[in-house]
């Protein structure tokens, strides 16, 4: 079984704060991983994660990814670059220390979009590293765009890719909350098409800086995703608490909120 994981720039920095990694949240989240692989030698895994309060704040600042054509804005694009690929490294770092075999891929190397949608995305490396037992670690990143120059693409719209050219059987997005929350604070269990206009009222943003559209972006995004792609399920959930991505990993628990088309 593939699975993907998306660990949300909200757990793992600090997304008001610039540059701020938050070590014990992301260290926990490798172990989980580590003890999951353990137990279940045939889990397959691809990691990716957001650039919280390391990308978006340099995203922001340039406006990236609205469109890079100027010598500023081009030198804004390495910038946001350079700072997503700070945070990758420490949540390598973090990975490896917990026995996790992640292999770094850096998606600006090869991605091309056209008006801010993903159209090419090297896809050998990842394939091979999962025949071989490793772990990619993707992320939120900047790509080059044939109508923008360059703008940002996120870990879901990398995801998006990917799971339309790898058999990909279901996806986890980790954040700060325990799914998508009703009026009254309550998780929502399934969004749907049929019931995605009635709850989209109560799909805010995301707490501190996020040029990628925050929640509804992400849940629009999944549902079409869902749509798409037959047989998948797409779980919102809680990384905050200990135990339930381990739980998760092996069929114990279904926290959160499922997304199906």
């Amino acid at each position: 079984m593939l699975t993907f994981i998306k660990l949300g720039g909200s757990l793992i920095t600090d997304k008001r704060i610039e540059a701020s990694f938050r070590q014990e949240p992301t260290a926990r989240i490798a172990q989980e991983i580590s003890r999951a692989r353990q137990e279940n030698p045939d889990l397959q895994l691809i990691v990716g994660h957001g650039s919280g309060s390391f990308g978006h704040f340099a995203a922001k600042q340039y406006q990236t990814i609205a469109g890079v054509h100027t010598r500023e804005q081009w030198r804004g694009f390495a910038e946001v670059a350079t700072v997503a690929s700070e945070l990758n490294y420490l949540v390598a770092r973090e990975f490896s220390a917990a026995g996790v075999p992640v292999w770094r891929l850096q998606p600006s190397a090869s991605a091309i979009s056209r008006d801010g949608v993903l159209v090419s995305l090297a896809l050998e490396s990842p394939r091979q590293g999962l025949e071989n037992g490793l772990v990619p670690l993707v992320y939120g990143d900047v790509a080059l765009d044939e109508v923008r120059g360059g703008t940002i693409i996120s870990t879901e719209t990398i995801f998006f890719y990917m799971a339309k050219h790898l058999p990909v059987n279901r996806i986890l997005l980790l954040g700060e909350v325990e799914g998508v929350m009703d009026s009254a604070g309550q998780v929502i269990p399934t969004i749907t098409p049929a019931n995605f206009a009635a709850i989209q009222q109560y799909l805010g943003g995301s707490a501190g800086t996020d040029v990628t559209g925050g929640m509804v972006t992400k849940v629009q995004d999944m549902l079409t995703l869902a749509k798409q792609v037959s047989g998948l399920t797409i779980r919102i959930m809680d990384g905050r608490q200990p135990g339930l991505l381990f739980e998760t990993l092996l069929g114990k628990v279904e926290p959160g909120t499922l997304i199906s088309g």
